[in-house]
């Protein structure tokens, strides 16, 4: 059985754990085993519309290392520095098939909204100065 609530202020989240500590001290009481996950809210549609309108328009009017690149490619480009500027690491490791190397990073599906609205900030920033 999974269950996921969104909880969006403290009084009533406060509420809702009482709850569900009510649900959840019998069936621990009884020797079961629970996973309880918690995570930030993802990004939502308008956040991902907005990114990738930005980037059609840097792919469109901006050049990188004497080409134009696709959204996908500035897209991967972006997001790496702004990684980097977060202190993350963007892995580059050899390819499979022996044929120079792969770049490997997070998703921007799998970002939280608040990580999704500071990389939308990034590249903006980057655009007006670049």
């Amino acid at each position: 059985m999974t269950h996921s609530i969104t909880l969006d202020n403290p009084q009533a989240a406060h509420v809702t754990l009482q709850r569900l500590w009510g649900w959840l001290k019998p069936r621990l009481l009884q020797g079961q085993r629970i996973t309880l996950s918690v995570e930030a809210e993802r990004r939502n549609n308008s956040q991902n519309a907005l990114l990738h309108a930005t980037l059609a328009d840097i792919a469109r009017t901006r050049e990188w290392a004497g080409r134009k690149w696709d959204v996908l490619t500035w897209k991967r480009l972006l997001t790496a520095a702004w990684l980097r500027t977060r202190g993350e690491q963007v892995l580059m490791v050899p390819a499979l098939d022996g044929h120079g190397f792969d770049v490997v990073f997070e998703h921007t599906s799998k970002l939280s909204k608040a990580e999704m609205a500071e990389l939308i900030d990034f590249i903006q920033a980057w655009d007006a100065q670049a």
